[in-house]
């Protein structure tokens, strides 16, 4: 008779643990190896750099309250048009004595090297810096190669030690091309469901791997940076998604897809008298473009579009559209439940246009159809409206 293998481990978990030393808990460790060479592998990165977390916001929190056992009087910077996730950990920050200061913005929603600049000289012992690569609002991309170069020089300059860059690259991962390594920055947060794979996992890059200090300590999991039982499975999807959708090609060509549709809904919008664009879009209409292998490019990507329509509050069009079938929001999803728009107020957009505003985001299973039939949607609403 063949033995039968009885589990009896179910306090580690009720399948195999990978922090376990039996079969079960090796084979749980083996696929989250795989999963994580797998990402390294598409990102271009070390294996042992990526450390997996529930997703995005976890990523950002463990990056920035790593300042918090940093010692001496370290300030914080971050661009005023970060991820709710990071402007809330920066009000943490400020709350428990870590000096902060916030990097104004442009009218586009980005950093620019000379805003930077100017943060940093107003400003000392400046220890970390929060940038996000594209904006989850307004999709606009920031040139962070240029950033880090402004950190480097300032630096060097006046003789101080590395700043810490931290990028939150949520947006930008299977959208644009990102290259972590030759971008030189020092940490970054991935959130697997904005490219299609399941929601609660995620990855966070450390340059410097398991030998980061960090804030929160729990069963030594990922090298200590991150404790808790590890999501094997969410672990491979990641990499399953990762693969399918951020591999450079690939995110060429969806770019290019991308582009082409995001193109024919801003030609249609700005023949309508009631609509503006937020910021203003008109440059990815054809002859803006860019092709999506010049790296770095400051332009929107085709993915997030800001539209508000004169006189009709944005939770009112989102709601109408709702009703017809279609699917926008009025911000992040993070925020939905607060009126507030602190990116567009941080961008100088009047009160007005930040309550009209809503954000019109594609993917990767939009269709042309599907544009004809949101631009036929919202036509149908401002007959009424």
């Amino acid at each position: 008779m063949e033995n039968k293998r009885c589990y009896f481990d179910w306090a580690a978990s009720a399948f195999g643990n990978p922090s376990s030393l039996h079969c079960e808990g090796k084979a749980a460790k083996e696929a989250l190896e795989d999963a994580r060479g797998r990402c390294a592998a598409v990102l271009g990165v070390p294996a042992n750099t990526l450390f997996f977390t529930s997703g995005g916001t976890e990523s950002n929190a463990i990056a920035l309250f790593t300042n918090l056992v940093r010692v001496g009087n370290n300030r914080v910077i971050s661009s005023a048009a970060e991820h709710g996730s990071v402007r809330e950990a920066m009000v943490t920050l400020e709350k428990m004595g870590k000096p902060t200061a916030i990097i104004p913005v442009d009218s586009d929603g980005k950093v620019t090297p000379e805003l930077l600049d100017k943060t940093l000289a107003q400003h000392n012992n400046i220890r970390f810096a929060s940038i996000m690569a594209v904006n989850n609002e307004t999709g606009t991309v920031t040139d962070i190669p240029a950033l880090r170069d402004i950190l480097k020089n300032h630096c060097v300059k006046n003789n101080l030690p590395p700043i810490h860059f931290h990028c939150d690259i949520v947006q930008a991962i299977g959208k644009i091309p990102v290259d972590i390594s030759s971008w030189e920055i020092d940490s970054a947060s991935i959130s697997a469901h904005k490219i299609g794979g399941p929601r609660g996992i995620g990855l966070l890059y450390l340059k410097k791997g398991d030998k980061t200090e960090v804030l929160y300590k729990g069963g030594g999991q990922e090298n200590g940076i991150r404790g808790g039982t590890e999501n094997t499975q969410g672990a491979t999807a990641l990499a399953d998604y990762l693969e399918k959708y951020a591999s450079p090609q690939v995110v060429l060509t969806n770019y290019e897809q991308a582009q082409s549709r995001c193109a024919k809904l801003i030609s249609s919008l700005i023949n309508i008298d009631r609509c503006r664009l937020i910021p203003n879009s008109r440059s990815l209409l054809p002859t803006g473009y860019r092709h999506a292998s010049e790296p770095h490019s400051p332009l929107p990507t085709p993915y997030i579009i800001q539209a508000a329509f004169n006189d009709i509050p944005g939770e009112v069009m989102a709601r109408a559209l709702d009703d017809l079938g279609f699917a926008v929001s009025t911000g992040s999803a993070c925020s939905s439940s607060s009126p507030e728009r602190p990116v567009l107020t941080a961008m100088g957009v009047s009160e007005k246009l930040r309550i009209e505003g809503i954000r019109i985001s594609q993917g990767y299973t939009t269709t042309d159809e599907d544009i004809d039939l949101l631009l036929g949607a919202i036509a149908e609403v401002l007959k009424f409206l």
